[in-house]
């Protein structure tokens, strides 16, 4: 993975943890919460912290001056692979922005984060799921170029949620 350059002040700095770190739980219980306001409940999808293990899947904290404000990981989803043609699938899980983090960019910069490594660990395909009660998720998104794809997972019967993909394009290889 090529090193990140160090974000000036106030500036979005993206490193790896693992999912179970206190500071990850503490955005995951906060993003649980807003759930239990926008859907009367939490999400109760299955996550097991070891599918964010390298290099089965990863998990990215994003800080500002030290304040954890972003979250997101992948893990990879050998089960969707079939539903791909073949291709090596991968699902983003967990992203999340803290209030006084959002419309700021830092959504756009974890999910490029989590683009390159996934690709970097050999994912063809990122799938994701996400609410209709979240536009602001969609259009992120969307504009990043993932488009409606099957159902899949613990809430594929669900009216409310909303299933993505886009195609991974090969890293390209460093001149010599």
């Amino acid at each position: 993975m090529s090193p990140l350059k160090p974000p000036g002040p106030g500036r979005l700095a993206v490193s790896t943890v693992p999912f179970a770190d206190p500071r990850v739980q503490r955005l995951v219980d906060e993003v649980q919460a807003h759930y239990v306001v926008i859907y009367g409940g939490p999400d109760r999808s299955p996550v097991d912290p070891t599918e964010f293990e390298p290099p089965r899947g990863l998990f990215a904290l994003g800080t500002i001056d030290g304040q954890d404000v972003a979250m997101g990981g992948w893990r990879h989803r050998p089960d969707l692979t079939e539903l791909f043609g073949g291709a090596l699938v991968a699902e983003i899980k967990r992203m999340y922005v803290a209030p006084p983090g959002r419309r700021q960019g830092h959504a756009r910069r974890i999910l490029t984060f989590l683009e390159d490594t996934a690709r970097e660990a050999g994912a063809e395909v990122l799938v994701l799921e996400t609410g209709l009660m979240q536009p602001d998720a969609i259009a992120l998104y969307e504009a990043s170029g993932y488009e409606p794809t099957v159902r899949f997972g613990h809430y594929a019967s669900s009216d409310l949620a909303r299933y993505f993909a886009k195609r991974l394009t090969p890293a390209p290889q460093a001149s010599s």
